[in-house]
């Protein structure tokens, strides 16, 4: 009954457009959009009439992405036949959502460079010559395309993944430290988080000139010790998003899992205190920033391993001799990833065996009843060593837990990364976008 009702509810506010449930809301939700999701095939693509049914609930767009030119680090299009057209046709948009503010995000995780892949690093040493390239094409793209705004989402190095070790482990690491030191990523991180200042505020006072918005994305594993001196950026921010979830993924962690974006410090098996909701935004909050300022991020995606016969059927975390990546979803492409109407369809899936193992063998689903640390899904792998799969999530439920937490918090907001992963299709309950539609419900 209570599942009807919340429908009912959703059903009734979708008759509203954007402008008009924007008005009512204090609170942002800012979503991101990766345009290239709308070149994939089959129930994969993602089309414009799923993007603007899902604007309703949003009250910023993020369009992905943009990169820097190599050498004169100019702003410019990752994919120029795409972008040329649909630059305007989602900033059109504007018009069926007129409180609705778009930005258009730089880096995130596409602008790869394979011959200078500290681009990003190069460009901030580069001093002020760089910065006026960068600010005079961004200012043009920007305002010959309809955008309200930029989003920095900097590709710095991110910080070096760590095992979670047994209690021999822990020794003989603390051991070999004696001999090794502890690992630098980046040596001189102290210079490019000052240089990153003199850069954000050159950009924000060119942009109030040109009446243009500036948003920060913080992507996961960037050490924001090293590279935001919060107290002297945050000014220079409309809002800032912090992507707290991938703080273990099967491509950094591939021989253990765990959950990938808890809210609170599960203080055992020798985690690190900093892997988790609660200490990122502690860092924001205490160094300075308001917390109207922040969003708080929230994957509509799982991350996914591959779990071997030496994992435990157990199934708990964390989850020793995993295997990597599991296989790539239809959707996402990509090993280790699944998009919430996968993993939904993995969930329902009934046992044709009667067996809790094997290609055909549901997942059994475990939920976080204290609602800190998240969801997980599982299948022990069979007597071949195969089909075993463990994967970290969260559904509509925990995604509004985080919601409420944002909001215990006094942040400004949420941030839905990204919007073609959610179940845009309603495949799994009949209702589209489950995921934003909670964090949009439980924010207000």
């Amino acid at each position: 009954m209570k599942l009807l009702v919340t429908i009912v509810a959703f059903l009734a506010l979708s008759h509203h457009h954007g402008g008009v449930w924007g008005q009512k809301s204090e609170k942002r939700i800012v979503c991101y959009y990766n345009a290239q999701s709308s070149l994939r095939s089959g129930f994969a693509k993602f089309p414009l009439a799923s993007l603007e049914y899902a604007l309703q609930f949003c009250t910023h767009l993020m369009y992905g992405y943009a990169g820097l030119t190599r050498e004169s680090f100019e702003i410019s299009s990752l994919n120029v036949d795409l972008d040329m057209f649909h630059f305007r046709q989602i900033t059109e948009m504007k018009k069926l959502f007129p409180d609705l503010k778009i930005f258009l995000s730089l880096g995130g995780d596409y602008d790869n460079d394979e011959v200078d892949p500290q681009k990003y690093v190069h460009f901030l040493v580069g001093g002020k010559p760089l910065y006026d390239n960068f600010v005079q094409s961004s200012v043009t793209m920007l305002k010959n395309n309809g955008f309200d705004g930029l989003d920095l989402a900097f590709q710095f190095p991110r910080n070096k993944p760590r095992k979670v070790h047994g209690t021999l482990g822990t020794y003989w690491k603390k051991f070999k430290k004696l001999f090794t030191g502890n690992f630098i990523v980046d040596p001189d991180a102290e210079v490019h988080k000052e240089q990153f200042a003199e850069f954000v505020q050159n950009l924000r006072a060119a942009y109030s000139n040109a009446n243009l918005s500036l948003a920060l994305t913080v992507l996961p594993n960037v050490n924001s010790t090293w590279y935001f001196d919060v107290a002297k950026i945050h000014n220079q921010f409309d809002y800032i998003n912090l992507f707290a979830f991938d703080f273990l993924t099967p491509d950094r962690n591939p021989e253990e899992a765990d959950y990938t974006a808890p809210i609170f410090f599960k203080d055992e098996q020798n985690r690190l205190p900093h892997y988790n909701i609660e200490f990122q935004v502690n860092y924001w909050l205490t160094n300075g920033c308001p917390a109207s300022k922040l969003n708080l991020g929230v994957a509509t995606y799982g991350r996914t391993w591959k779990m071997t016969t030496d994992s435990q059927v157990s199934g708990m975390p964390v989850v020793p001799a995993t295997y990597g990546p599991a296989d790539a979803g239809v959707m996402s492409g990509k090993a280790g990833l699944l998009s919430w109407p996968e993993i939904c369809g993995l969930l329902n899936k009934a046992s044709t065996v009667g067996s809790f193992r094997g290609a055909n063998a549901p997942l059994q689903k475990v939920i976080d009843i204290e609602h800190k640390y998240g969801n997980y899904a599982f299948r022990p792998a069979d007597e071949n060593n195969e089909h075993g799969i463990w994967i970290s999530f969260d559904d509509p439920d925990f995604a509004g837990h985080k919601a409420g937490y944002a909001r215990l918090k006094g942040l400004g907001g949420m941030a839905v990364y990204d919007l073609s992963y959610d179940d845009f299709r309603g495949l799994c309950t009949g209702a589209k976008f489950p995921i934003l539609r909670s964090v949009q419900n439980v924010i207000e």
